[in-house]
């Protein structure tokens, strides 16, 4: 074994040595475990809050990570990554964790699926021998499943007990606990859901053991976290993420018993799955600082997740895939696409975060033998005809096809302006069809260019229009005109009185 400092020069493999200090006593500390501890000259301990941590003299301690980091995952990567840098200098060292290296504990996770090192995990006893004790359970027959508090909310899905949650170490993790559970509107079910029994374990195994039986409603006041503190849930009256759940029920209900969701398929729910998506258009065009628009777009949002629930029915009845197929393939594209969040990339701005997007989307697409002629192959032709454009032409420049800046589009749109006024006057229908669509997709060109989305912009000048002709509307209505009898001198007056009374 190579001392502080040196670095290994023998060529063997560093070797990290990780053993557990038990769930608090000293007493429960292993022999073998205290050995190492002893014949090791290159101690670290993830934390010295846990009453056995005084075991390991002259450790490095990893508090400063926790003080330092954003999130526990970046906290599990950086002491992983230290202690891999320290094996690579010193050869060997010993990694002390509370309670026992194989239950939750990441970094340990991190270590071992690293093949720089070879890590070698001593047995010790966990914070659950002395909880099942205290519970007078056994965790088998009963069938508890152990959740990482962090977590609750994805890996406790659908469930509704027995739970064991751990590193409930904190007030927030508590109150994500409690609040990642939603009864909805059903009253009783909320009151079950609000009656139901959790004990609170903290500290078990130490001179300061606490153990607390509450509800559900009341743990947040009843109970006091602490890095030793765990709860225990045997059973809840609405499982956890209750609210989709019920609304994945009640779309597989409709299909199956209503006469008119029995009929549909995927090509006859095409018209609503569009008018759906405007209408999400519309409600979030409709957003202001008054809650109450809100309720708009809560709506909206619902009927456009119902038309998705819809198409994934179908297909689970048809034996193809389920909603879980989706949400579980959109979920691990964006972790494969996002690698700045959950990897080793780094990216500050948002131009760097498109970039590697495709760059991956290519990768995927080399990696799934997915040969395209063209750069534009996988453009919906479906879209809206501005969105349409829009799309093609961003996907050329993302190759080099561009204008270097603004200056470019204009010039072409005076170009196609006038090429569409010489078709006009040249009296051929198609030629200015023709003409007038290239016209469009110059000013679609400059749209981009100044980053403005043009099916934004048109509908933003149409509404702008429509409120316009309505107070023009009023106007003449009120001097009693008829716009049909007015010359345009007559219109223009009042349109420009139009857009002084509606400061637009």
């Amino acid at each position: 074994m190579t001392t502080p400092g040196t670095s290994s020069t023998s060529g063997s493999t560093p070797t990290i040595t990780v053993v557990g200090l038990g769930p608090g006593t000293p007493l429960l500390i292993t022999e073998h475990t205290k050995t190492a501890i002893a014949k090791s000259s290159s101690r670290f301990l993830r934390t010295t809050q846990h009453p056995s941590a005084f075991l390991v003299p002259n450790a490095t301690t990893f508090d400063d990570v926790y003080d330092t980091a954003d999130r526990f995952s970046d906290v599990y990567e950086q002491i992983a990554n230290r202690l891999l840098d320290a094996a690579r200098i010193n050869g060997d060292v010993l990694y002390a964790v509370p309670g026992s290296p194989l239950v939750l504990e990441r970094t340990v996770e991190l270590l071992r699926a690293n093949t720089e090192v070879k890590c070698v995990v001593l047995p010790a006893i966990s914070f659950l021998d002395e909880v099942w004790a205290r519970l007078e359970i056994d965790p088998v027959n009963a069938g508890v499943r152990l959740i990482d508090g962090h977590r609750f909310a994805t890996e406790a899905a659908g469930e509704r007990g027995p739970l064991l949650v751990a590193h409930v170490h904190a007030d927030w993790v508590l109150s994500e606990i409690r609040h990642s559970v939603d009864a909805g509107p059903d009253d009783d079910a909320q009151i079950a859901l609000d009656d139901s029994v959790v004990i609170g374990l903290t500290g078990v195994g130490t001179d300061e053991e606490d153990i607390v039986s509450t509800t559900w409603a009341e743990m947040e006041r009843d109970i006091t976290p602490n890095h030793l503190t765990s709860l225990y849930i045997p059973n809840l009256a609405v499982p956890v993420g209750y609210g989709y759940t019920r609304f994945h029920a009640l779309a597989r209900t409709l299909r199956e018993q209503c006469p008119w969701d029995i009929e549909q398929t995927h090509t006859s729910l095409l018209p609503y799955l569009i008018e759906e998506t405007y209408e999400v258009v519309d409600a979030i065009n409709g957003l202001s600082d008054d809650p109450s628009s809100d309720e708009h777009l809560i709506e909206e949002l619902g009927d456009l997740l119902y038309q998705i629930e819809f198409h994934a029915t179908i297909a689970e009845q048809q034996g193809r895939f389920t909603i879980a197929d989706v949400t579980s393939a959109i979920h691990d594209k964006l972790v494969r696409r996002h690698p700045h969040v959950f990897g080793n990339v780094d990216a500050t701005d948002s131009a760097t975060v498109i970039t590697n997007w495709e760059k991956i989307k290519r990768e995927e697409r080399n990696a799934n033998s997915e040969q395209r002629a063209s750069v534009l192959d996988g453009v919906p032709t479906s879209l809206p005809a501005l969105s349409h454009a829009a799309t093609v032409q961003r996907k050329a420049a993302k190759v080099g096809f561009d204008w270097p800046d603004t200056s470019g589009p204009l010039d072409k749109i005076a170009e196609e302006t006038a090429e569409t006024l010489e078709a006009h006057l040249s009296g051929d229908e198609s030629k200015i069809r023709s003409e007038l669509g290239d016209l469009l997709f110059a000013v679609v060109n400059l749209a981009r260019h100044l980053d403005i989305e043009p099916e934004a912009a048109l509908r933003s000048a149409t509404d702008r229009f429509n409120a316009r002709f309505r107070e023009v509307e009023r106007l003449a209505d009120a001097a009693e005109l008829s716009l049909r009898d007015l010359d345009i001198d007559g219109l223009d007056r009042l349109w420009n009185d139009a857009k002084r009374n509606l400061k637009n």
